[in-house]
C-alpha cells in the first residue's frame, strides 16, 4: 500500500559525493526506478536531492547510490516533504551558491 502513495524525500548526501559523477548516476538510477525530482551540488561539498515515488523505490534509490564503487556516502539525512503532483521527470540542477 505504501508504494501506491507518492512520497517525496529531501536528501542531503555527505562524503565523497562531488566530482565523482554523483548527480548523473543519481539521475540514471532515478529514471530506471521511474522516480521524479532533482539533484544538485551544494557549495559546501554536499549533494542535495528531492526524490519522489513509492517508498520501496526511494529506498532502492539510496541503496543503489551507496553501492556505487566511485561514490562514498558517509552520511545522508532524509526528510519526508510534501509531494509535487505535477512533477514527471528527474533532472540535474545547477550548483547552489
Amino acid at each position: 500500500m505504501e508504494d501506491r502513495v507518492p512520497t517525496r524525500w529531501h536528501i542531503l548526501f555527505e562524503g565523497d559525493v562531488q566530482f565523482v559523477g554523483f548527480r548523473y548516476t543519481a539521475r540514471l538510477i532515478a529514471r530506471k526506478l521511474a522516480l521524479s525530482g532533482w539533484v544538485r551540488n551544494l557549495e559546501d561539498g554536499r549533494v542535495e536531492a528531492e526524490v519522489q515515488g513509492g517508498v520501496t523505490d526511494l529506498r532502492r534509490f539510496v541503496l543503489q547510490l551507496k553501492s556505487q564503487p566511485h561514490i562514498r556516502i558517509t552520511h545522508c539525512t532524509i526528510t519526508v516533504i510534501e509531494p509535487d503532483p505535477g512533477e514527471r521527470r528527474f533532472s540535474v540542477r545547477d550548483t547552489v551558491e
